[in-house]
């Protein structure tokens, strides 16, 4: 017998999809724009920070202010601004021809819009709906994620090569049917009604309360672990490795993706205990950064990169739900302060990677090192960066060794 809430589930999962495409497809496009329209490696990389900035104000809105949302209303209108914005991102070139970034920003800031909303409501939705294990439920709605970063990766570098760089724009309108989809299925499903609070005055409590900050650290570290290494794997192993962009991007970005997605869909098939998940995955990801960052074979940091996927796959997900098991009652709050979390951790993680890189290549003592290891500036200034990732996850495992102690008491009392 289908279940009364398929349609539902559905539409929360072509959202998450969405919510790859949005988060991808500006950092797939770079070198496209760079050659096309001579847009700066600055500009280029502003974009993300656009994105990301626009993510976090819509989870602090949603954080302080949700009570004064129509909730059923605003996850029916949030796949329609994502169609909006990638119709306009695609349409950049004839409606801003002198200045095509103007473009970009603008349809950026309306797909980020949409894929903030989707980070804040879609997992309360889905953690409505009754369900024999709520957290299989939750790393299931994840996995569609990482699948869909899979998908886009691979679909927009063969639609490149096919069709060449000048077709992008068609890229962005074909991608758009996706949140379309999205949106035809939210209307015809009964979205359930979320708690709020009843007043700001509400979120404030919350925020006085300290295991809402730790478990929000717990997910700004998981967001900068996995983020990291997702935004750079294949600036990494062109640069570090000297392997071809394409390849990167495959094996670099989608492989990683593909380890996230496996890594997520084997918790919400068998997996048991988050904290434990969160425990053990921050300890090997902190293992695969070092291996990526310390190795001088292409191959091994190659490996390292792709399986630091399936390390990190629980960090995200599992923290939304040790935070919605101590505050079963947080409803959307809840989630929007783990969102506005993880928001901050991905766009402060690859950030500071970036930053640590340029200054390393900078260096003089650091360059005249580089060529006593045979290798460029670039090169170790790229490692670098990624060593310093490692100290993302590295500086998680005591937070989610804490969740684990705790976990074990409330199971030993049972």
């Amino acid at each position: 017998m289908r279940s009364p809430y398929a349609r539902l589930k559905a539409a929360c999962y072509t959202s998450n999809v969405s919510m790859s495409i949005v988060g991808n497809l500006s950092p797939l496009l770079f070198l496209t724009f760079r050659t096309l329209y001579g847009i700066s490696y600055s500009l280029l990389g502003l974009l993300v920070l656009i994105n990301f900035f626009t993510q976090l104000m819509i989870d602090l809105v949603f954080s302080f202010f949700s009570h004064k949302f129509n909730i059923p209303l605003t996850v029916r209108v949030m796949p329609l601004l994502a169609v909006l914005g990638l119709a306009l991102y695609g349409l950049a070139p004839v409606m801003f021809p002198s200045n095509v970034y103007v473009g970009l920003v603008i349809g950026t800031v309306i797909f980020s819009a949409a894929s903030g909303l989707a980070e804040v409501l879609i997992s309360p939705v889905i953690a409505e709906i009754p369900a024999d294990d709520p957290d299989r439920e939750m790393s299931k709605l994840h996995s569609i994620y990482a699948w869909g970063v899979v998908g886009v990766v691979i679909f927009a570098t063969l639609f490149l090569l096919i069709f060449k760089a000048e077709s992008w724009q068609y890229l962005s309108f074909i991608l758009l049917l996706v949140p379309l989809t999205s949106s035809i299925l939210f209307l015809g499903a009964k979205i359930p009604q979320m708690k709020t609070p009843e007043k700001t005055a509400g979120a404030v409590r919350f925020l006085k309360n300290k295991t809402v900050w730790l478990c929000m650290l717990g997910i700004f570290l998981g967001g900068a672990a996995e983020c990291t290494m997702a935004q750079w794997a294949s600036g990494y192993l062109e640069a570090a490795f000297g392997i071809d962009k394409v390849l990167g991007d495959v094996f670099g970005v989608a492989l990683f993706a593909a380890a996230l997605g496996f890594g997520r869909t084997l918790f919400s098939k068998i997996g048991k205990h988050a904290s434990r998940a969160l425990l053990l995955g921050a300890i090997g990801a902190t293992a695969c950064y070092l291996i990526a960052a310390l190795s001088p074979f292409a191959v091994i940091g190659l490996l390292g990169c792709a399986f630091t996927g399936f390390c990190v796959s629980m960090l995200w997900p599992g923290s939304l739900i040790i935070a919605s098991d101590r505050f079963p009652d947080g409803g959307v709050l809840i989630f929007a302060l783990m969102a506005a979390g993880g928001d901050l951790g991905a766009s402060f993680g690859p950030q500071l990677v970036g930053i640590i890189a340029d200054a390393a290549m900078a260096n003089p003592s650091l360059l005249n090192f580089a060529s006593t290891l045979g290798i460029t500036g670039e090169q170790l200034g790229m490692k670098i960066g990624i060593l310093i990732g490692a100290l993302f996850p590295m500086i998680a495992i005591p937070v989610y060794a804490h969740f684990r102690k705790n976990d074990k008491l409330k199971e030993k009392k049972l």
